[in-house]
């Protein structure tokens, strides 16, 4: 697939979009384009906020949606150049009137009595009240055009804006900005870093690694604490690894020994604090008489420090801080990327190694655990039924690491992609953040799937840890399918909602998560021994009418509560976010109808599939094993075995395993033998077993 190719799928499925929700093309064209950046950690979420006007002077403004970093309070305001007919180019004035007229929405909210003009309980008077609480703490507006032209090379360098005094730095997403980044192996934006610009020579290192490692070069450098904080303004948020970031934005940003340590001893820095650990594909170094410098790095991020980092920067912001005299120590491995799945496990291991003072579960760590890799083995395994009037089944194409599904289009003939698209369409694309956000949504935790894409995945991956580690076997086809049915239920009820009469055009998310954690409350309390029959709308691959009416009571009912006039926070947003907000929800009272047992099942009857289920993935799980140990010789299992022996690390039962592996092909281990032997294969190699 290319840019040209990846642009004409991209517009048909906004129209597809806006077809199915009624909602416009241009609503469409933002919300999809969103939707990648979230995915490419460009934007922490996303909330839609359309609205357009002037001023008394004649002057237009308008802002299409916003998201508040709340880790480094950067807020991002989008705007729309949207056509979706001709192709068009936009030049330098086009862009200077969008970014103009950001600017002038931002002046209006804050400095004139729109706040009170506008009606209220609408997502823009949630916009303008954020601004106006959090006016004090924003540093940084990103102001972003999101169009559907083609930019002009006359704009490959936006000069920054300032509003009120605070910066605003300026961007421009087309569509085959989008491609560059969504399709790169990392399937995020890259950080490219020239250090020049902040100290003539680069920053002074010393090469920490041998010549004999391939994988990666290490550098140990003396950072000035200015330039760290310059970087960090300049990024925000980006330059953090994403779990890192995910991890700190549910702690304070500023750590107060840290702030103590730059306002009352700033000398003492050096000495006091751990430093930071970062990572790069790829850094150019300089050799002077002046000794070794950094000039450069590519696709930089902070695996651990973000904290020192964040507070140094904000310490010099609110406190007026003096930088200078500073220092900061920092480790930096430079990553080879020449296969590109082998580095990202590297980058994997060594930011959970540099995390491991902090509770930062597995599941955080990048696509590779094997829950994601797992839904991924089911997804490309099992069809779905055929949809009615249908002659041929699909798949539903689980993405656990970003672009994988427009990857696996790049190098397909013309005919194979046709053929690829029909067995994997894009409406059926089901992505890490849609499956926490169904799960924890049925789960009932509306209020957290509420607070972004973030803080929800987050929150997922900490119960999806603990139930792994308690037994994997229940993360089996079932699961799967059932995950399916509940993506199925949510879109369903995103593209119904737009056509109710009741609809006023905003907090369509809000609604959705909440009309479906409702209504398996509502399932649990009414119908104690059923549950809501997934499987059956997995195998009708659509949701039946006595179903859909429900939740148009629902969802309504859900409407008008968290509009209430009487809410404790008047900011809608913000009252979703609140564990309050769910516990009033829970207050509604409605009773299903009888007939809506015909869509219900048994609890005794889910219970014994799901016990046959796990038996079939414990099978599944101990053939996969036994495929695992035949990649490996007799000879290398007899290695280990003289490995662990030394050590005296081996179990009765794998010192059994070990004895029928040394034998292959003459002796096979069983599944649960060889499960054994890749569990001591992996302590093995945490102790300096090399195969």
């Amino acid at each position: 697939m290319d840019a040209q190719e990846f642009r004409k799928d991209f517009l048909e499925n906004v129209k597809a979009e806006a077809a199915a929700t009624g909602e416009g093309s241009c609503a469409a064209f933002v919300g999809a384009m969103a939707q990648y950046l979230i995915e490419a950690e460009v934007l922490p979420d996303f909330t839609p906020s359309f609205y357009t006007s002037t001023t008394s002077t004649r002057k237009r403004y308008r802002v299409d949606g916003y998201v508040l970093d709340e880790f480094d309070y950067t807020m991002n305001l989008i705007i729309a150049d949207y056509d979706g007919a001709e192709e068009r180019t936009m030049g330098k004035a086009a862009s200077s009137t969008n970014f103009q007229r950001l600017c002038v929405f931002v002046d209006q909210a804050l400095n004139t009595r729109l706040y009170k003009e506008i009606e209220m309980s609408t997502p823009c008077a949630d916009l303008i009240d954020l601004l106006r609480l959090e006016k004090e703490r924003i540093r940084k507006y990103r102001l972003l055009i999101f169009t559907d032209a083609d930019v002009s090379d006359t704009l490959k360098n936006l000069d920054n804006l300032d509003i009120g005094g605070i910066p605003a730095e300026c961007q421009i997403w087309d569509i085959e900005r989008l491609f560059r980044v969504c399709c790169s192996d990392l399937g995020r934006q890259n950080i490219e870093i020239d250090f020049r610009e902040y100290i003539p020579e680069g920053i002074p290192c010393l090469e920490a690694s041998s010549a004999s490692t391939a994988e990666y070069n290490s550098y140990l450098c003396i950072i000035p604490g200015k330039v760290l904080a310059d970087i960090y303004d300049k990024y925000g948020s980006q330059l953090l690894e994403g779990n890192v970031r995910s991890f700190l934005s549910t702690k304070v940003a500023v750590n107060k020994k840290i702030r103590e340590t730059i306002l009352k001893c700033p000398s003492m820095f050096f000495a006091y604090n751990n430093g930071v650990s970062a990572t790069a594909m790829d850094v150019e170094i300089e050799r002077s008489a002046n000794g070794t410098h950094i000039v450069s790095a590519r696709d930089f991020q902070i695996i651990n420090g973000g904290q020192t980092t964040a507070s140094l920067s904000n310490t010099r912001h609110k406190d007026k801080a003096d930088l200078k005299g500073i220092y900061v120590q920092m480790k930096l491995t430079e990553i080879d990327e020449s296969d590109m799945d082998r580095s990202t496990e590297l980058v994997r291991n060594i930011s959970r190694s540099s995390n491991s003072q902090n509770k930062v579960t597995d599941a955080d760590f990048f696509s590779t655990h094997p829950f994601h890799v797992r839904m991924e083995q089911h997804s490309r395994r099992i069809f779905a039924p055929a949809e009615a009037g249908a002659q041929y089944e699909t798949k539903w194409f689980y993405e656990r690491a970003k672009g994988q599904f427009l990857q696996a289009q790049m190098r397909l003939t013309p005919a194979k992609k046709r053929q690829f698209l029909l067995q994997n369409p894009k409406s059926k694309v089901i992505t890490k953040t849609d499956l926490a956000k169904v799960r924890n949504t049925w789960n009932e935790m509306p209020h957290i799937v509420s607070k972004g894409a973030q803080t929800n995945f987050m929150k997922f991956a900490e119960l999806i840890d603990e139930a792994w580690t308690a037994n994997d076997a229940q993360f089996n086809e079932r699961y799967f399918t059932e995950t399916v049915a509940l993506v199925i239920l949510f879109k369903h009820l995103e593209a119904l909602i737009p056509k109710l009469p009741w609809y006023e055009q905003g907090y369509r998310a809000n609604i959705v998560t909440y009309s479906l954690a409702l209504l398996h409350m509502l399932i649990r309390k009414q119908f104690k021994d059923m549950e809501l029959d997934l499987q059956s709308i997995w195998l009708r691959q659509s949701v039946p009418e006595i179903l859909t009416s429900v939740l148009e009571r629902i969802s309504e009912q859900v409407f008008y509560k968290i509009t209430d006039p009487n809410r404790p926070t008047i900011n809608v947003t913000q009252w979703c976010k609140r564990d309050g907000c769910w516990k009033s929800v829970q207050e509604i009272n409605l009773t299903l109808p009888a007939e809506f047992t015909n869509v219900l099942i048994g609890k005794a009857a889910v219970k014994a599939a799901e016990k046959e289920a796990k038996k079939d993935q414990k099978m599944l799980s101990e053939t996969e094993a036994q495929v695992k140990v035949l990649e490996y010789s007799a000879d290398q299992w007899k290695k280990l075995s003289a490995f662990a022996m030394q050590k005296r690390m081996v179990s009765p039962d794998e010192n059994m395993a070990l004895k029928y592996a040394c034998q292959i092909p003459n002796k096979m281990p069983s599944g649960y033998q060889s499960q054994r032997l890749l569990a001591l294969l992996e302590r093995a190699l945490s102790e300096g077993f090399k195969l």
